[in-house]
């Protein structure tokens, strides 16, 4: 675990089979310490073509597994339809669990449990 102290939130990152566990400072940004470290949540071709964390372009989506209820408007709507909620945001201000996506640009959405 990065960081120690009660100063601290726990944050566990899924990536494939790869978990990461991190310690981060109450209130940082999701795609911030992400990319801080190293684990990007962009895909290939959208790491260099994004809004730098404006929620304009949706490509720093993740899925948040356990963690905070959606704020930004964006967030709402993909938490409802089971799209990938924007990394960019969302606060760490509590112990979260996030799952890195693999996508072209944009993540997919995840089936209902109604359809399944």
């Amino acid at each position: 675990m990065t960081g120690s102290g009660d100063d601290t939130v726990p944050l566990t990152v899924l990536d494939g089979d790869e978990r990461t566990e991190l310690a981060v400072a109450p209130g940082r940004n999701l795609r911030r310490v992400l990319l801080e470290a190293g684990l990007s949540p962009y895909a290939a071709a959208t790491h260099r073509l994004n809004c730098r964390g404006r929620g304009l372009c949706a490509t720093c989506g993740v899925r948040i597994r356990e963690g905070p209820a959606p704020e930004h408007w964006h967030d709402s709507v993909a938490d409802r339809f089971g799209y990938p909620r924007l990394s960019c945001q969302v606060a760490v201000d509590e112990a979260m669990t996030v799952e890195l996506v693999d996508k072209l640009v944009w993540g997919s959405r995840e089936p209902s449990p109604a359809s399944e």
